[in-house]
């Protein structure tokens, strides 16, 4: 007769995620995945297929927690606004745990940046439109050339994408005195 699990697989991925984003995958194991989910590795197995299952539920599920704000910004009119408030939600998403830091997809884009793994990738640029979405909302302000628009559509990609990585050893207020300064070339 099977075993009846004693747990929920989206609550013990919750607690596999932090892990995932402090470690990385290399850095995590299956004893300390054991420990935070708070199940054995044969449940691990049975419901994840592998460590490597574990990861990308939580990539998944992490997207799924940030989607509220991908859309918004994705879907709203505000232009520039729009832009400035992607980076004050990622900042927050980014200070919002002492022990987490920066963003878990860019860390794990930074960790399998020469990967040829499709399911991490997929993962990865799941949301690989943001350049093309910061050039629709500029071009909302109506007063600058394109030339213009794509050079600050890279400068704020790359801003956004750096800022990530830096406020894993940054502060939150160099990050906040950096965006003041980005919004002022803009």
């Amino acid at each position: 007769m099977p075993r009846v699990k004693n747990y929920c697989e989206v609550e013990v991925i919750k607690k596999a995620m932090p892990v995932f984003w402090k470690h990385g995958y290399k850095g995590t194991s299956m004893q300390m995945l054991e420990k935070e989910m708070g199940i054995n590795k044969f449940s691990i197995y049975s419901s994840f297929g592998n460590k490597h299952g574990v990861f990308i539920a939580c990539l998944k599920l992490y997207h799924q927690d940030t989607k509220d704000i991908y859309l918004r910004f994705k879907n709203s009119e505000g232009g520039i606004e729009d832009i400035k408030r992607l980076f004050q939600d990622s900042l927050n998403i980014w200070y919002l745990n002492d022990k987490l830091k920066g963003c878990f997809i860019t860390n794990t884009r930074n960790e399998f940046a020469d990967s040829d793994d499709a399911l991490v990738m997929d993962q990865i640029e799941q949301r690989k439109d943001l350049k093309d979405i910061i050039i629709k909302k500029l071009r909302l302000s109506g007063a600058k050339t394109e030339e213009t628009i794509l050079e600050e559509a890279n400068f704020l990609a790359l801003s956004l994408h750096s800022l990530s990585t830096a406020s894993r050893i940054s502060s939150k207020e160099d990050i906040e005195n950096y965006i003041k300064m980005v919004f002022k070339n803009i």
